[in-house]
Parts: structure tokens; C-alpha cells; sequence
């Protein structure tokens, strides 16, 4: 069974042994003609996105696909020494947090002028190349046999009839449920305390708390919850790989949204490659990749093409999602989410 919970501390102090290859410890090079990135989306997008990559310039890559969590861990762990030239993929506001701390060096790309403001860190320490939705993804035929239709509104989770039936992710990994903590925050006017306590109340419908935020996508295919709370285009990536069951609505109240982002980590090893990718990144042949693997975000160059399948930002209410302070907060809030919430006796 996968734990209930996991603490912070616990992902510091595994930093180092965290699955995927990098680069050797005491390597320091300048340009190698090859980029190790980190990567924070699905498997199969990093895989595209660094093969392309690597086909557009001749240059070698390769990624370690870890969660936004386990990245801010494994790049504090090893910032003597770098594993990693470069972050691509995963929630903006770990981004934040990682600069808070002194983990990326800064880089305006010449290709970042087109990025809308809002896409991007005004310092240059990450620029947006995505946006992905906050959203429900339902197993209708779970729920019918419950009398219980798709939710709608993030009360309607809070339904006695969905105990230990949502699937969520927990904040110190995942960058989905962190966005789902940092999304009541907002809409709670920025009380913690608020947002916290409606984690609470939710907290007997989840029936346990996942390292990866596109692991309740899967358990709600499997007919193992009926709900589950992830970026909507995970839902939709889930629905094609065979399960017509699956619904996405969005919360009537209003919903977050992640910018993915991409960024130079401070004392990478190969900074001239690891500018070309983040470059590269931001053209819309790259953006216009994600599809092709199942991956529809929205592009944030806006040249690029938008699938159908990516969530219609225009036609959604979207909370103002305020990435720097959400990073500023990171550390702090995932830390009582820990305490407070997850290790909470189930009523």
C-alpha cells in the first residue's frame, strides 16, 4: 500500500538516493555538449521533449523524471555539486521556492520577449512553458452506483457519501496537490488557517495521500476511488489510454493552475548547453510537442498551436494563482498540511 503521507524531512533526507541516473558527483565541465534535466511532467513528455531536443541541435540529453518535491529536495541536496544543468516541467511555484533559496541562477532567453508577463518570473529565474488546469477527474460508472454525480464545486468533495472515495496527491511531492493547497488559500482570502481547515474536512473522503499528482488520475481509472483531484489534462491523457468512464469538471467556485516551468540551476555544469535547451523550450516547435505524447497543456508561446484537447482557459474561472508567494509559502504550509492534516486520525 502506498503511506498515507509523506514527511518533508523524510524527502531531504533521501535525496541522494531517489531513482534515475545524473551525473556523476565532482564532474566540472563548461561545455560538455551535453544537458541533464531534471524534468517534473509525465515520463513520456521529458522522453519527446529531450529527444527532440537533442535532434534539433546535435546536442546529448537526458532527463530524470522526478516530482516537484523530490526536485527541490534532490537540487538542494546536491547544490555543491550539481546533478542537474537544467529543471523543465512542474508547478511554477517550486520554482519560487527553489529560487528563494539560492538553487537557480538567472536567464532571460531571448525567446522569453513573447512569454506573457504572467508566464514568468519578472527576476528571470524560471520562464512558463505550459499551463495546466486544476480540476476533477470522475469515474462516472463508480459514481452512478452511488446515486452520486461528477462534482462540480470543491463543497461537493466535502460529501459524507465520498469518505475514503477522492484521490489526492500529497503537497510535499506533488506539485498538482500543492496547487490544490495553495488554491484554497486564494479563495480563501489568503488565510492559511482556512484553507487548512477545509483540508481537514476533506481529509476522511481522501483514501490515501500519493507521491506523483497523476496517481489519483490512475486510481480513479481503476475504479479505486470515484474522484480524483489532478490537472485536468491528466484526466484527459488517462481517458485515451482506454477508459471512457472518466469526466473532467472544474470547480464552480473557481480553480488554480500550474505554470510548467524551465529554468538554469546555479552552478550547473554545462550552462551553455543548458541555455540552448531553455531556449528551445520556449519556441512554439516545442511546445507543440506535448500532444503527440499525450501531454495538452497550453502553450505559453503564444505562436504555438493549442490542441482541442487542452482546457479552454478563457472559458474556465481561474483564481488569481500567485506563483511567488505560493513558492515563498512552500515550505511552511506543506509542513502543517503534514502535521495538521495528513496525519490526522480519520473520523
Amino acid at each position: 500500500m502506498v503511506p498515507r503521507y509523506l514527511s518533508p524531512s523524510l524527502l531531504l533526507a533521501g535525496a541522494l538516493v531517489l531513482s534515475g541516473c545524473a551525473r556523476a558527483a565532482g564532474t566540472v565541465t563548461a561545455d560538455t555538449g551535453k544537458v541533464v534535466v531534471v524534468c517534473g511532467a509525465t515520463e513520456e513528455w521529458c522522453a519527446a521533449m529531450t529527444s527532440a531536443f537533442t535532434a534539433a541541435t546535435g546536442i546529448k540529453s537526458e532527463f530524470v523524471r522526478l516530482s516537484s518535491g523530490e526536485t527541490l529536495a534532490r537540487i538542494q541536496a546536491g547544490k555543491s555539486d550539481p546533478e542537474f544543468d537544467v529543471w523543465h516541467g512542474g508547478p511554477a511555484d517550486g520554482y519560487a521556492a527553489a529560487a528563494g533559496h539560492g538553487l537557480l541562477e538567472k536567464y532571460v532567453s531571448p525567446n522569453a520577449a513573447v512569454i506573457p508577463g504572467r508566464y514568468k518570473a519578472g527576476d528571470g529565474s524560471w520562464t512558463g512553458v505550459y499551463v495546466g488546469v486544476l480540476g476533477f477527474c470522475a469515474n462516472t460508472k463508480v459514481l452512478a452506483e452511488k446515486r452520486l454525480k461528477a462534482p462540480e464545486s470543491w463543497q461537493s468533495l466535502l460529501d459524507p457519501a465520498l469518505k475514503q472515495d477522492v484521490g489526492m496527491a500529497h503537497p510535499s511531492t506533488s506539485g498538482t496537490a500543492y496547487t490544490t493547497l495553495w488554491t484554497q488559500v486564494a479563495l480563501h482570502g489568503g488565510n492559511v488557517d482556512q484553507a487548512l481547515a477545509y483540508m481537514k474536512r476533506l481529509h476522511p473522503n481522501v483514501l490515501q495521500y500519493s507521491k506523483s499528482g497523476v496517481a489519483p488520475a490512475q486510481q480513479v481509472a481503476r475504479g479505486e476511488v470515484g474522484v480524483g483531484v489532478v490537472f485536468s489534462h491528466d484526466c484527459v491523457a488517462t481517458m485515451e489510454q482506454g477508459f471512457p468512464d472518466l469526466r473532467v469538471t472544474f470547480p464552480a467556485e473557481g480553480t488554480g493552475y500550474e505554470v510548467g516551468g524551465v529554468a538554469l540551476i546555479k552552478g550547473a555544469h554545462d550552462p551553455v548547453s543548458a541555455k540552448k535547451y531553455i531556449d528551445w523550450a520556449l519556441t512554439p516547435a516545442a511546445q507543440e510537442i506535448g500532444p503527440s505524447v499525450r501531454s495538452y497543456q497550453v502553450p505559453t508561446n503564444p505562436r504555438a498551436k493549442r490542441s482541442d484537447k487542452s482546457a479552454d482557459l478563457a472559458a474556465l474561472k481561474l483564481i488569481d494563482y500567485d506563483s511567488t508567494a505560493a513558492g515563498e509559502h512552500k515550505l511552511e504550509l506543506t509542513r502543517r498540511f503534514d502535521s495538521e492534516v495528513a496525519k490526522a486520525p480519520r473520523s
